[in-house]
């Protein structure tokens, strides 16, 4: 089971009480499916941004109707990986997980461009995103 609580990367973060295999499906992002355009608007200013870009036109919001994954943490060494592919948001197990870790994902490129500070304190932090 995913449970949402405190956490110390940032904010609330999505976390497992139970073991889970490597390459195990844990689920799909979900919320409103937007343009690009809408939302990099909706990103600017913004304090707390859950939007991934399925394409070079198609985003979905996650703060708007999302499920548990608007709270996956970024991680310089995550526990997960996405896969976009067919307009869905996909996470699987990068490792093997252990019962009350944090589920975390690399981000990769972001609209932060390199300024934001990491909190993910892994031994290989990058330190910005």
């Amino acid at each position: 089971m995913l449970l949402t609580k405190n956490s110390p990367i940032q904010g609330k973060g999505l976390f497992t009480d139970s073991p889970i295999r490597l390459r195990t499906k844990l689920g799909e992002f979900s919320g409103e499916r937007i343009s690009v355009r809408e939302a990099r608007k909706r990103a600017r200013g913004a304090k707390r941004i859950v939007i991934v870009e399925l394409s070079a036109t198609k985003a979905i919001d996650g703060s708007l109707r999302g499920g548990p994954f608007q709270y996956v943490n970024h991680s310089c060494d995550p526990n997960l990986f996405v896969r976009i592919a067919y307009g869905r948001v996909e996470f699987y197990a990068k490792r093997n997980i252990s019962a009350g870790e944090e589920l975390t994902c690399d981000y990769g490129d972001s609209h932060h461009e390199g300024k934001l500070s990491c909190g993910c304190a892994s031994h290989n932090c990058k330190k910005f995103l």
